[in-house]
């Protein structure tokens, strides 16, 4: 593992001109812009043309308030970016470094995004062949052809494939894949028991295959995950464990929270 962490730290993504984007949505900075504008004007009319001081002051505060959740935000984007704080880019390599891969076969990314993590991973094992799908919602602008175009710029085109895909329901068979990965996507798969989603993204995976699944993985949504990592060995995997990556991506669980990722933790093991 030690190896793989010192290859890791060689490889710089984004340095070609490829986006990757960021975390932080920009429908996120548009809703809070436009109500911080809302509250700025009838904050204006109340004092200006209606004359009432009571409701000027609370738009004020409205105000006020708003517009210290757009600094926030606009921090943590800036702290997720690739060029910026660097914590997508950190995160990836805490992910990768744990999977306990030898390079050869097929991986596949559930929720590949902008294809960060599965162009990392295949600049990473240059024998491998990576598959990324994503249901591509329109929240954060990334799509297939703007995975294919950061593959093909960072030199991994020919070993990367991007797919559409449903985290729900994999359109791949049973033991497809030589190893699995994914970064911070169940949680945003809505309604979804997320149990059951790791399970569907474990039938893909071959005997002997390895993974690393990592999330925000808030006991109201995920439930007992000791007892679930304890079923999985129950059930014949190995090396099952839980790795705090608020501690170990961010630095503390406090600094994780402040970027609304207190709770993040990673599934590690081999079925």
């Amino acid at each position: 593992m030690k190896q793989n962490q010192v290859q890791q730290k060689e490889i710089r993504l984004g340095t070609h001109g490829e986006h990757y984007g960021s975390w932080m949505s920009n429908p996120v900075f548009y809703v809070i812009g436009a109500l911080l504008a809302l509250s700025v004007v009838l904050a204006v009319l109340s004092f200006a043309v209606f004359h009432i001081t009571a409701l000027g002051v609370v738009f004020v505060i409205a105000a006020v308030i708003l517009l210290a959740l757009l600094l926030w935000c606009a921090w943590i984007r800036r702290q997720y970016a690739f060029g910026g704080g660097g914590m997508m880019d950190r995160t990836h390599l805490v992910v990768l470094s744990h999977l306990n891969f030898d390079g050869q076969g097929s991986l596949l990314e559930v929720g590949c995004g902008s294809g960060a993590l599965s162009i990392r991973a295949a600049l990473t094992w240059p024998d491998a062949e990576v598959t990324g799908i994503d249901y591509w919602g329109a929240a954060y602008g990334y799509g297939q052809a703007m995975c294919e175009k950061n593959a093909a710029s960072e030199g991994a085109a020919a070993r990367c494939v991007f797919k559409h895909g449903d985290a729900n329901k994999l359109d791949f068979p049973d033991e497809s894949f030589d190893a699995v990965v994914s970064n911070y996507v169940y949680h945003n798969v809505m309604g979804a028991d997320k149990q059951a989603l790791l399970l569907e993204t474990l039938r893909v995976l071959k005997k002997g295959g390895v993974f690393a699944l990592n999330d925000e993985m808030k006991p109201h949504m995920y439930g007992n995950m000791e007892a679930f990592a304890q079923e999985l060995r129950d059930m014949g995997y190995a090396d099952v464990r839980l790795i705090d990556t608020a501690q170990e991506a961010f630095g503390s669980r406090r600094r994780a929270a402040m970027m609304m990722l207190g709770d993040s933790r990673m599934l590690v093991g081999r079925k």
